[in-house]
């Protein structure tokens, strides 16, 4: 895991006279499982909607697998980078939303194929093998034919994981992707990240509320606040023996709250 897949170096991220990310400096190594946490604010989605090109940098640099996000090399010197080079980098990024996105009036199978085969240029066979695959993954087989509203939302995050999935990308993001469940829901959609995480050589970055899935899954924890990492570390010394001081107040004003 010494191969740095994505990088963050010096990256500022303002919306109006707020500056969400400062200074950020932060890496993730390929087949590592990095879970960000923080306060409400601190810039933990932000890094993820950045990752997927849905929000622009305004200063910094950002690679991702070796090459630069949000610049093209022109000329040996980086210049902004165009929309086809974007959306080369987007195909190396799956990523799973708090809200399940899927389209309402496509069927289960549709939703998996649909950007396989108009991104990708897969077949329509091809395409429904791959989804048939990534169904069976997540425990959906039987479910291809049914439409989003027939799916609890446990299965519809289910569909979400397995849509990106399709894409074979090299790094999954997901932004909390229970939060939007019913709690007796989180657990199977949990389940399946975890059985990514064991069984998959995936590049793995979370931001979650969930602690205890935080601690059994990561590999590394940061702990954003005010835009920065305050403290990063192995999940056994970050949750038990935190070395920061706003990490223990957080740490303990979350699990007073749990």
């Amino acid at each position: 895991m010494s191969e740095t897949v994505i990088q963050f170096e010096n990256v500022v991220k303002r919306f109006g006279e707020v500056t969400v990310l400062d200074s950020l400096n932060f890496h993730v190594r390929r087949g590592e499982k990095v879970t960000i946490i923080g306060p409400s604010g601190s810039g933990k989605s932000t890094v993820l909607r950045i990752l997927m090109t849905l929000e622009n940098i305004d200063e910094g640099v950002i690679y991702v697998d070796g090459e630069p996000l949000w610049h093209e090399r022109r000329n040996e010197q980086l210049a902004p980078a165009s929309e086809a080079h974007l959306r080369a980098m987007r195909k190396k990024m799956g990523m799973v939303f708090q809200q399940f996105n899927l389209f309402p009036h496509m069927t289960v199978r549709r939703n998996i194929t649909e950007a396989p085969i108009h991104v990708l240029g897969l077949s329509k066979a091809e395409a429904n093998e791959r989804a048939q695959e990534y169904l069976d993954l997540v425990g959906l087989s039987e479910h291809a034919d049914k439409f989003p509203r027939q799916l609890s939302g446990g299965q519809q995050q289910r569909v979400g994981i397995a849509r990106a999935l399709a894409m074979r990308p090299k790094i999954m993001l997901f932004d909390e992707p229970t939060s939007a469940l019913d709690p007796e829901l989180v657990g199977e959609v949990l389940s399946v990240i975890q059985r990514l995480a064991e069984e998959h050589d995936l590049t793995m970055l979370l931001v979650t509320h969930e602690m205890q899935f935080a601690k059994q899954i990561s590999d590394r924890v940061c702990f954003f606040d005010k835009g920065r990492i305050v403290e990063e570390g192995p999940p056994e010394q970050l949750f038990t023996e935190p070395r920061e001081q706003r990490t223990r107040e957080f740490l303990d004003t979350f699990l007073n709250q749990a």
